[in-house]
């Protein structure tokens, strides 16, 4: 039987977040025989003596690579995204990795077991920024009649971290997500994507390093990916339903799928403030004023 760890990690700031997301994963029975690690990105010691009894370990990593304090700018934070590829390393031990960013929460467990079982196969299980409710994958300036600009998170960041050759070639693909994604330990992927990790971010931008160069691994070299449905992996910035019969956030579409992983991506004040709250449309045509939040205040 495979040795699983689920991981999150954040700086005080998201604690709040992160105790509710350890919470939705420990709620299930299904997760009794998994181990979550915490890496420590800047949270205080008071918040680490309150977490311990609920997991393994807490580790405070140190950043990949050197470098200049003007890169970092005191965000001790990004280590929890640049981290990501050492994972390994950091917590040794397990078979199967499973991150989670602390800004997500689990709702019901079907897609964990997706993750998992892609995983198993020794391909990096994650979701894309890309589904029949996200309409917008690029942004383009027009002059005149013409496109002018056209943006993307690709081209954009790997510009500045790889050339021009590589940013070009990435442009027309959707984004794959770091904010959820599992992988076993004897995966190719680990040792190629650290090293796309130190050059990305030593070049280029520290924070999305680690997305970025999932995109150049999975799509330009060839690294091996499972990618699920948008519904195990949901971007709250795309407004799903509420069933008000199951008291679950769906898919806004046939099937209405129930979401499986819930990310505050698009809402930063929601994030800081359990009292914020927003509209939404219900499965029998009617609206209701709810928060994208964990519902359980821990």
């Amino acid at each position: 039987m495979s040795r699983v760890t689920f991981v999150s990690g954040c700086d005080s700031n998201y604690y709040p977040l992160l105790r509710e997301w350890l919470h939705s994963v420990q709620r299930f029975p299904e997760s009794k025989d998994i181990d979550i690690n915490i890496l420590d990105a800047g949270l205080t010691e008071e918040q680490k003596t309150e977490l311990r009894p609920h997991v393994r370990s807490i580790q405070t990593p140190d950043w990949p690579t050197k470098l200049p304090a003007r890169k970092i700018r005191g965000r001790e934070f990004l280590k929890a995204c640049v981290c990501r590829p050492f994972l390994p390393q950091i917590f040794p031990g397990y078979d199967i990795y499973f991150w989670m960013d602390a800004d997500t929460w689990v709702q019901e467990w079907r897609g964990i077991n997706l993750f998992l079982q892609g995983a198993q196969r020794k391909k990096i299980t994650l979701t894309g920024q890309v589904d029949r409710s996200y309409p917008r994958a690029l942004r383009v300036k027009w002059l005149g009649l013409w496109p002018w600009k056209i943006r993307g998170f690709y081209f954009s960041n790997a510009y500045r971290a790889f050339g021009f050759k590589t940013a070009k070639s990435l442009l027309p693909y959707h984004v794959l997500l770091a904010g959820a994604f599992a992988l076993h330990r004897d995966a190719p992927h680990w040792a190629r994507w650290q090293e796309l990790v130190v050059q990305a971010m030593t070049k280029g931008k520290v924070f999305t390093a680690e997305q970025l160069c999932l995109g150049v691994m999975c799509y330009r070299e060839r690294y091996a990916f499972e990618i699920l449905p948008a519904w195990t992996h949901w971007l709250c910035e795309f407004k799903p339903l509420w069933d008000e019969s199951r008291s679950l956030f769906v898919e806004p579409n046939l099937p209405h799928e129930p979401l499986s992983i819930l990310h505050l991506s698009g809402y930063d004040a929601m994030r800081l403030d359990r009292s914020i709250t927003t509209d939404f449309k219900t499965m029998n045509g009617g609206t209701v004023e709810k928060s994208y939040r964990y519902p359980v205040s821990v």
